[in-house]
């Protein structure tokens, strides 16, 4: 027997179990036999037993509530009211679930109750500062001139129809984009040093983060009054409100980009190693783009608590009623700092303009974090609407291609196996450096 007769039987060894595996099936569904199937349940909405288990205890907590407090007891106020009410919704839940369930359904039934309840709070507690705000600003808002005009002419005594914050606005802008344009790149940086470099110099710079997370806006200020005020520019300037800013801002967006950079898989790292790429390449094509919806939202967080800050601009900005251009030179006027000038007068006047300006702080901040959300809001993976269509076409042209390929093939060339098609066919002729078969 040659090795060239071996190589054949071995090929067509491969060629018939190629063949065995492709008829025989790989996966046996079992016969479930007479066994029932039950009734199909929907995740998303509730049985007929819980919505009676809901709507009978928050009948008879209301019921319970206004007979303590109007008939059988002594207790007054809408917060004990509540408080009553939402304690003995509990318990009559609690009840009726256990009627048909065992305790640990309970327990989860009221775990589920308790984190609905806290969310609907907040919620509450958020829409009810936003509506109290606007409607209070309804006296300011409709007129035009409270956007488009200054305070340098207008009194407390003038009415509604003169004066605006214009150079509030303005100044806002121009310092929270000054300290954007500081903690944005120094704070990635410095997350990503501690997430890809380390050492023991990134668990000192980890802990001042984390230190500098909690500290008083106040505190800040004075830092930046006595290190650049007093001793540099020696005047107050919307530059200094915008360090004091940066102050607050940059240890929000180090610990909340240091959190994000930590969720990427190790293993898309790896694999672009394995590539042979460098370390800055990798965080660059691979890391960043991965954590990019996280750093936009790190980012928002940032911003959200520079643009409300009163304290540290208090004293680094000073107060006017002009539009300044310059951050560089005279004060600059942010829109915190105008709600404080403004509700701190007694006219009525002055106070509708400071709810007004509260309301355009707010929308100002919801554009800012709609305009994020745009620029960055799609995690790793998410297309938009014209990129999965280009996907889609592109599917169906390979699609289509691989289907002509097929159909030009041979039907034995497609049944062999990919490492048996793509052999070199052995000559039918003995080498030379072979020996010989003896004779018979």
């Amino acid at each position: 027997m040659t090795v060239i007769d071996e190589s054949r039987r071995a090929s067509d060894a491969d060629i018939a179990l190629f063949e065995v595996e492709e008829v025989t099936p790989r996966t046996n569904t079992p016969n479930p036999g007479d066994t029932a199937i039950g009734a199909r349940r929907t995740l998303r909405s509730a049985t007929l037993d819980e919505r009676f288990n809901i709507i009978g205890a928050l009948v008879a907590a209301i019921a319970l509530a206004t007979l303590l407090f109007g008939w059988f007891t002594p207790l007054t106020g809408a917060v004990g009211w509540v408080v009553v009410a939402f304690v003995s919704f509990i318990a009559f839940y609690s009840l009726l679930v256990s009627l048909r369930s065992d305790a640990q359904e309970v327990r989860d039934r009221i775990m589920t109750v308790l984190l609905v309840s806290a969310g609907v709070v907040l919620f509450s507690a958020l829409v009810f500062v936003v509506a109290y705000t606007i409607i209070r600003a309804q006296d300011a808002l409709p007129h035009l001139n409270f956007i488009t005009e200054t305070m340098q002419l207008t009194g407390p005594l003038d009415p509604l129809t003169m004066g605006g914050i214009q150079h509030a606005i303005i100044g806002t802008i121009i310092q929270i984009s000054i300290a954007l344009a500081i903690t944005i790149p120094l704070g990635i940086i410095t997350a990503v040093f501690l997430n890809e470099v380390g050492g023991r110099f990134a668990r000192f710079v980890r802990t001042i983060s984390d230190a500098m997370t909690a500290l008083p806006s106040i505190v800040a200020g004075l830092f930046v009054y006595a290190a650049i005020i007093q001793l540099i520019t020696h005047q107050r300037s919307g530059f200094a409100a915008a360090m004091a800013l940066t102050v607050m801002m940059l240890p929000i967006v180090i610990r909340s980009s240091d959190v994000v950079l930590r969720l990427v898989p190790g293993n898309l790292r790896e694999a672009s190693y394995a590539l042979g790429t460098t370390r800055w390449r990798t965080v660059w094509h691979v890391v960043l783009p991965t954590a990019r919806s996280g750093l936009v939202t790190a980012v928002i967080l940032g911003t959200a608590r520079g643009i409300g800050e009163t304290s540290p601009v208090l004293l680094t900005s000073g107060i006017t009623s002009v539009t300044n251009y310059n951050p560089f030179a005279g004060p600059m006027i942010s829109l915190p700092l105008q709600v404080f000038d403004f509700v701190k007068s007694p006219e009525p006047a002055m106070v509708a303009r400071g709810f007004g300006t509260a309301a355009v702080l707010l929308l100002l901040v919801l554009g800012l974090f709609t305009v994020a959300r745009l620029i960055g809001g799609r995690g790793p993976g998410q297309l938009s609407d014209a990129q999965r269509k280009r996907v889609a076409a592109a599917s169906a042209e390979d699609m289509e291609r691989m289907a002509n390929a097929g159909s030009a093939t041979p039907v034995a060339e497609r049944r062999k196996p990919a490492h048996v098609a793509s052999a070199p066919r052995l000559p039918e002729t003995q080498p030379e450096h072979l020996p010989k078969e003896p004779s018979q």
